[in-house]
């Protein structure tokens, strides 16, 4: 496939990609530039200059992933990019140390008046007793988001003799006690802190995060540190209470617009400003590129990413768990749409036996879009893949119902889907024995058959012949039988038969088939796309 690099990313990260696929660096161009030649392209990497808005994303025909070589994506339209069927990768630990580290260093500066010394020094003077600081030791740090990059600053900072204490809505007091941090409340943090450094997304909630009245309320010559986003901090609010003095200093790696032109900080006094340069580190830069490549590679090949910004996010070990069972759930999906007939209003998919174990305290949200990618994608010309299927089911009028239970029956562990409509039922069971898929279920019949790309169904009365009659008309038609199942209640009455085939059935061997007088229903359900 092809691959277009809007952006600089480390060499390793490009070699990873190039050993896949075709890669071409088209670095520096215009919007209009990028936007004549997305058509041709499958995937695209970008870091944080090039915005990729609507616009982009409507002319990337082809395209299947957007991988952000960063942790943010603030430049890439997600809402958009998920009604496209179109995956957002970004690389959110490849730089966490040194985003870590660079967080120390600007609180180290402002705690030893490195930068302004150094200015003076090289002004020709030498007042010692001007750049007394303060040492950090004993000192309490707040840090507002414990996430893997506020885990890796307290580490260092506990190393560092500090008390540290955190707010974070998603992390239990157990969770930041591992880490050796207190977790409070964010007005306790304010007044507690002897440093506060912010380490969460902008986001509408975040935006102005500390502002006048939270600065009002830290301690009187508290370090403020922000090098997670430009934005969660009012730089003019920020400015002021340098120039008062209330803050003891302010260091700050990401502004509201950059560069800073015009920002009231960059003339408030003691303050330590630097260019975005929290993931600038050679190791940083090469662990991101590859982190974002390999989950390229990933969703190139079919395989769910580690760090899909828009689709579910699956522990390693969840991931390994459920791969086998994706394809199972797409071909159960598109199954039931061939086989129901109707329009469905409420989908219920429920995981058995030992795969629901794996789930447990996770939905199964990879299932359930896999479900609906195989349901969907012969009803709509819209792409639809794992990222926007549930939207377009939802779009459509259709309820989603995910069940566990530790019930597999005599499987290891079983998918049923069921749907319902205008009140009719169709349910359909499946299962993965030995690396194959199994259907394992359909309506009230219990079956055991692999299935096919193209498969042959029949409700008919069971009568001597019958079976055989239905064969002959399709060998008679070179039409090869790979498989069969019976299924039926009791003797002489209606029975199920399902053949798994080598051939497509031509429509008038199907149409001669379910004129046959003891025949009452037909389906004719293909399952491979060369059919």
């Amino acid at each position: 496939m092809k691959i277009l690099v809007a952006e600089s990313v480390a060499p390793e990260g490009l070699e990873l990609l190039r050993e896949q696929h075709d890669v071409d660096e088209r670095i520096g161009l215009t919007k209009d530039d990028y936007r004549a030649l997305l058509p041709e392209y499958d995937a695209l990497v970008v870091r944080s200059q090039v915005q990729v808005d609507a616009d982009l994303i409507d002319a990337g025909r082809r395209l299947v992933v957007i991988g952000r070589a960063g942790v943010g994506v603030d430049n890439v339209d997600l809402e958009a990019a998920t009604r496209a069927g179109i995956t957002v990768v970004n690389a959110p630990t490849g730089n966490t140390i040194a985003a870590a580290e660079h967080t120390l260093a600007l609180l180290y500066v402002l705690a030893r008046r490195v930068a302004a010394a150094d200015a003076s020094v090289r002004r020709g003077e030498w007042k010692r007793s001007q750049f007394t600081g303060v040492e950090l030791r004993g000192r309490t740090l707040g840090i507002i988001g414990l996430g893997k990059i506020g885990q890796a600053i307290a580490k260092r900072a506990r190393a560092m003799e500090m008390m540290v204490i955190a707010v974070d809505p998603y992390i239990s007091t157990e969770s930041a006690a591992v880490h050796g941090v207190e977790l409070v409340t964010f007005g306790a943090l304010l007044e507690r802190a002897d440093a506060i450094t912010v380490h969460v997304p902008l986001t509408r909630q975040t935006r102005g995060l500390i502002g006048a009245p939270e600065i009002a309320r830290m301690k009187a010559g508290a370090f403020l540190l922000n090098a997670a986003r430009g934005g969660i901090l009012d730089e003019a609010a920020v400015a002021d209470a340098l120039h008062s003095g209330h803050l003891g200093g302010a260091g700050i790696d990401v502004f509201d617009h950059e560069p800073p032109v015009g920002s009231p900080l960059l003339a408030a006094p003691n303050t330590v400003l630097t260019p975005h340069l929290g993931a600038s580190t050679a190791e940083a830069q090469v662990l991101v590129a590859e982190e974002v490549a390999a989950q390229i590679i990933d969703v190139l090949a079919g395989r769910p990413a580690r760090y899909a910004v828009n689709a579910p996010l699956l522990t390693p070990e969840t991931a390994r768990a459920i791969a086998p069972y994706l394809p199972l759930a797409e071909i159960l999906g598109r199954f039931f749409a061939q086989f129901s007939r109707t329009g469905v209003q409420r989908l219920t998919l429920e995981v058995g036996g030992e795969l629901a174990r794996e789930l447990a305290g996770q939905d199964a949200a990879p299932l359930t879009a896999a479900v609906l990618r195989g349901l969907l994608e012969t009803s709509t010309t819209e792409r639809v893949n794992l990222v926007n299927a549930t939207s377009l089911a939802r779009a459509r009028g259709i309820a989603i119902v995910e069940r566990k239970s530790s019930d597999a029956g005599a499987y290891s562990s079983l998918l049923t889907l069921t749907g319902e409509a205008d009140g009719t039922t169709t349910t359909i069971g499946g299962t993965v024995a030995n690396g194959e898929a199994r259907l394992t279920r359909l309506n009230d019949h219990s079956t055991d058959l692999a299935p096919s790309p193209v498969m042959l169904v029949t409700r008919h009365q069971d009568r001597p012949g019958t079976v055989g009659r239905i064969g002959s008309m399709l060998g008679a038609a070179d039409v090869n039988i790979s498989a069969m199942h019976l299924a039926r209640s009791v003797p002489r009455a209606d029975a199920l038969m399902i053949l798994a085939l080598d051939d497509d059935v031509p429509p008038a061997v199907a149409d001669a088939i379910r004129a046959q007088e003891a025949v009452l229903d037909l389906w004719l359900i293909r399952l491979g796309t060369e059919h």
